[in-house]
């Protein structure tokens, strides 16, 4: 059981997907979730990325946590196709993403 909720992770995607107006307030979001959401959140992101099977979550988790050098908002922020990747690990994962983010923006 994840830490992290799936609408935070959605808000995360959202706002990435707004760098250009959005990256003050992506990166407050991500620095106020707690280590381990921010773990998980990393770990969600690899996952879509193809570093990580989503059988190996809980390794990716383990990995995010223990390899953790810089701010995990600067790290994600600079990762390139961040949404996409966030949405893949929560495909990966069997979440249904559009129903997340349609209810994450009030559809």
């Amino acid at each position: 059981m994840l830490e992290i909720s799936t609408r935070k992770i959605a808000q995360v995607a959202l706002m990435a997907r707004e760098l250009g107006r959005a990256e003050g307030e992506l990166r407050a979001f991500i620095d106020r979730l707690g280590m381990d959401e921010q773990a998980e959140l990393t770990a969600i992101m690899w996952v879509g990325r193809g570093s990580f099977e989503p059988e190996e979550l809980a390794e990716a988790i383990a990995t995010a946590k223990s390899e953790a050098s810089t701010p995990t908002a600067d790290y994600l922020i600079g990762t390139p196709h961040l949404a996409d990747n966030i949405e893949a690990g929560l495909d990966a994962l069997g979440v249904d993403v559009q129903d997340v983010e349609d209810d994450v923006i009030g559809r």
